[in-house]
């Protein structure tokens, strides 16, 4: 007898960038990112344990989370961090790791990429819902 898979707890990876730092591009980049991620991996904020945000050292005019609570997941653990400042790496991006329960396996989990973010996964860029 076949039993229907149980949802496992998933890390899922997106990340998007802002030409500055503005509170509106910010939160605006952030509610992008948070209903193509959502949208790409058919997920609910009950679905959703947690988030951790992290943006670069140049973007300090919003956090990021505030879009999230504005779209619903105002019962979700959510934290934020300043990006490791390496040289040469890309400047004004906002990094969201979600841990979320689902029934999909990891080759089905789709990581969001957005914007001038494209460049860190090239193999994942164009991947936002149809």
């Amino acid at each position: 007898m076949s039993h229907p898979s149980l949802p496992r707890l998933h890390g899922i990876r997106g990340a998007t960038t802002v030409d500055a730092n503005e509170a509106q591009q910010i939160l605006q980049a952030t509610d992008e990112l948070l209903r193509s991620l959502i949208h790409a991996n058919g997920l609910t904020p009950d679905d959703v344990v947690s988030g951790l945000f992290t943006m670069t050292s140049d973007l300090d005019a919003a956090f990021p989370a505030r879009a999230a609570e504005v779209y619903g997941w105002n019962i979700v653990a959510l934290l934020h961090s300043t990006e490791i400042p390496v040289p040469g790496s890309l400047p004004r991006c906002i990094r969201l790791l979600v841990h979320a329960y689902t029934d999909r396996s990891r080759e089905e989990i789709r990581h969001v990429y957005l914007r001038g973010a494209t460049v860190l996964r090239p193999d994942r860029a164009g991947q936002r819902p149809s």
